[in-house]
């Protein structure tokens, strides 16, 4: 394998925790062959420190057009990164941002791309992907027909983020003619500040059982106790009890915490594509029989009512 090139995705000028898993796995594949490509207005303070996790050297398209998302400008940033550095593949991390840009990239360099990777293997000079399918009931093992540079996009918290305590060239991306169509004016955030199911690795789902908006406050107790985030079934969503953004599954956010804990959820087929792959599942739900026991390390069968908050009293307790 040649080297790698990993797109870095930021908010702020901060690094998300996604892509620092997306440097470290490229590093474990390549060792020291690993590039990457920040994009923004601003970051240039952000980028040596990809060094620590495995970078050898950062691309940074650093420009005012940049400071908000826009799949043509950062596009064509990551597609002169990759003309630069030559990589046999190019590695995005598996978040929204990650998964709007990948297929578009992969298009922009005229190959396919593999998308939501959970493991990677070496066969030769390739990496062979393994990805699930039909709601996670399945796995495929899927790659690019020797077809490079390889376009890969990684689920978050599968892969680990390690430092390696290495320094990385900062590298100026030039000659970008940023001929944006389509231009963000402004983003409003209504996240007030809580943690994004996506890269969480404590999650507190509550579903049907909750019986109705109010009762999220349980949900929120307990995930801010567990310093986690408040994650959502398609039916409290859909009931208007909680934002889409918070909603886990097939037609939310996939997830792949280290705990998870649904609280009131049956475990509709659709909700288990989306958190199946969680390490730790604690379901809580007053019917014995509810699917979500079938796939749960833990099973508590009760009110969630009377479970959650001895719960939040005794996680405060061993908090200190």
């Amino acid at each position: 394998m040649a080297g790698i090139l990993v797109f870095v995705e930021q908010r702020n000028g901060v690094i998300r925790q996604a892509s620092l898993q997306a440097i470290s796995e490229a590093h474990r594949q390549a060792g020291g062959d690993v590039a990457a490509v920040l994009v923004g207005s601003g970051i240039g303070d952000a980028a040596a420190g990809l060094g620590a996790f495995g970078a050898a050297k950062v691309f940074v398209a650093d420009d005012p057009n940049l400071a908000r998302y826009s799949s043509e400008g950062y596009g064509e940033a990551v597609a002169k990164a990759v003309e630069s550095a030559a990589p046999d593949a190019v590695f995005f991390a598996g978040t929204a941002m990650g998964r709007d840009l990948a297929p578009r990239v992969a298009a922009k360099l005229g190959v396919g791309a593999l998308a939501d990777v959970i493991a990677l293997t070496k066969d030769g000079d390739q990496f062979v992907a393994r990805r699930p399918v039909y709601s996670g009931k399945a796995f495929a093992t899927v790659d690019s027909a020797g077809v490079k540079p390889q376009v890969i996009s990684l689920r978050p918290n599968v892969f680990a983020a390690e430092q390696t305590g290495g320094s990385a060239e900062v590298v100026a991306l030039d000659g970008l003619s940023l001929a944006i169509r389509a231009v963000v004016k402004e983003l409003v955030d209504t996240g007030g500040g809580e943690i994004d199911v996506a890269e969480a690795d404590i999650i507190v789902s509550g579903g049907r059982g909750l019986k109705g908006p109010e009762n999220f406050a349980l949900i929120r107790e307990l995930a801010n106790a567990l310093g986690g985030a408040v994650g959502a079934s398609r039916a409290a969503v859909d009931a208007g009890w909680i934002a889409h953004k918070h909603q886990v599954g097939q037609t939310g956010k996939v997830v792949s915490p280290s705990l998870y804990i649904a609280a009131g959820i049956s475990g509709a087929i659709q909700h288990l594509a989306g958190m199946s792959s969680s390490k730790i599942i604690v379901a809580i739900n007053k019917d014995p029989d509810a699917p979500i026991f079938k796939i749960a390390d833990y099973g508590i069968v009760g009110d969630l009512f009377d479970v959650i908050p001895p719960m939040v009293e005794e996680v405060k307790k061993l908090a200190g």
